[in-house]
């Protein structure tokens, strides 16, 4: 049976059992242009230089066999920005210097295969099975193919936690669903997990709900009721529980 964990203080899930696989979710790679045009200004490559760090280390401490990437690399959606020639493949050839990489394509990946060198693996953008989990980047509904699995572990909705005078406020978190597992597969019957990993991308942060649009999945609208949930902090605090999700998506 696969196990997860969190890595401390960071956007990351480990997943481990034959092998040990580290996972991470919507880099938005060359989302500074859209900040530009808002007159606001990051240093040039300072950011992509960031994230190559942050990734370089997390692997050099816990020592993956392999990165799983649940898509959302570049920000562009559907074509690919002058940033994002540049600063994708050098990101894609730093962190395969140090272990194997995998990519399940989100909905900003249009067009990613002419950037990635060719020792990348890429699933198709419906997923990836490992033993009982199913790993996707959240944007499109699983098929009945994937109904054996009992925990789905998926990016895309860039948690945030929005509660005015708490001191997290506008902070990333993780979240932990539980709900009826036909609510997703109509055909089996059980419960499962729904983990949804926070973005990757530090930048991705406000204090206000009406300052950011979030990302839908089809498969959190497919659910009617949560059994059970748990907000989390990057540090791993439990901070709420299903009463409080409208806190977070």
């Amino acid at each position: 049976m696969l196990q997860t964990r969190i890595v401390p203080s960071k956007p990351a899930l480990i997943l481990e059992g034959a092998e040990k696989n580290l996972i991470i979710t919507d880099i938005h790679i060359g989302f500074e242009s859209n900040m530009e045009s808002n007159e606001i200004f990051i240093g040039k490559n300072s950011t992509i230089n960031e994230s190559i760090q942050e990734l370089s280390d997390i692997i050099d401490s816990e020592k993956p066999d392999s990165v799983i990437l649940l898509g959302d690399i570049k920000s562009s959606i559907k074509n690919i920005s002058r940033n994002e020639w540049d600063e994708v493949p050098l990101f894609f050839k730093k962190i395969r210097e140090k272990c194997g990489v995998t990519l399940i394509p989100g909905n900003h990946d249009a067009g990613i295969q002419r950037l990635i060198p060719d020792n990348i693996t890429i699933i198709s953008s419906t997923g990836m099975v490992e033993e009982n989990v199913l790993l996707t980047h959240g944007h499109t509904l699983p098929s009945e193919n994937f109904s054996h699995v009992d925990k789905i572990i998926m990016g895309h909705l860039h948690p945030i936690f929005f509660k005015e005078n708490s001191i997290i406020n506008g902070q990333r978190v993780w979240i932990s669903i539980r709900t009826n597992k036909e609510n997703i597969f109509p055909s089996k019957k059980g419960e499962i997990e729904i983990i949804i990993v926070p973005s990757f991308n530090k930048y991705f942060y406000v204090t206000h709900r009406k300052q950011y649009r979030k990302s839908i999945s089809p498969i959190i609208n497919k659910i009617n009721k949560i059994s059970e949930a748990k907000i989390i902090t990057l540090d791993g605090t439990i901070i709420g529980n299903e009463s409080m999700i409208d806190h977070v998506i």
